[in-house]
């Protein structure tokens, strides 16, 4: 880990808190889904969701680099029971007939759907379990000051992102048709079909790897 300075841990933050917000992913594809379904501030809550998932998700990283083992099979678990869920996403879009009629009134759960979507999503725990625990421990070992500093930078990239791209989805909304809404709900439960499939592969993968090893 060839980190020197403040500058350099606030700079890793930034870049990874970046790439972690806008890489394709089921978070960021549930975020344009409840935006297009609904309006920028369902998809504002999906986007919201790492800020409450993440601390237990932190934690237990935290524990499985301190030496608890048989981890692997629990990743593998969660990654199955993500594929379950975003199957479910998936289908929930294909099924979609139009823009919901009372959108503003209903209560669509989209902070519920992120918050499901990113703890049984094995992605947040590789990342912290390989990447940022080992990061993050090295920035509290220069100074606390440092540590917070490459969380502060590290979230408020990886939330900030998410939200731009939920309110520059919903400012393209009134220029939707009906058809092409509709359309674009397939797509998205084709994207969603997609991560649920490399979620049943990488399950199946880290739980093969258990066994092996």
């Amino acid at each position: 880990m060839i980190l020197e300075g403040t500058f350099s841990y606030l700079a890793a933050g930034i870049f990874f808190g970046l790439s972690a917000g806008l890489s394709p992913g089921p978070l960021l594809a549930l975020v344009i889904s409840e935006t297009v379904k609904h309006n920028r501030r369902e998809g504002v809550k999906v986007a919201l969701t790492p800020l409450v998932t993440d601390v237990p998700i932190l934690l237990l990283s935290i524990f499985v680099l301190s030496g608890l083992s048989q981890y692997e099979p629990v990743l593998g678990i969660i990654s199955l029971s993500g594929g379950v869920f975003i199957t479910h996403l998936a289908w929930e879009s294909f099924r979609s007939k139009g823009f919901a009629g009372q959108a503003e009134k209903s209560n669509p759960g989209s902070l519920k759907k992120g918050i499901v979507v990113n703890i049984l999503s094995p992605h947040p725990y590789l990342f912290w379990i390989t990447v940022g625990v080992p990061i993050l421990l090295k920035a509290f070992q220069a100074n606390i000051l440092t540590g917070l500093l490459f969380l502060l930078s590290f979230y408020t990239l990886l939330v900030g992102s998410k939200v731009g791209v939920a309110v520059l989805v919903d400012r393209s909304r009134s220029f939707i048709h009906q058809k092409i809404y509709i359309r674009t709900m397939q797509v998205l439960g084709i994207v969603l079909l997609v991560f649920a499939l490399l979620f049943f592969w990488e399950g199946l993968n880290i739980l093969v790897h258990a066994l092996n090893s």
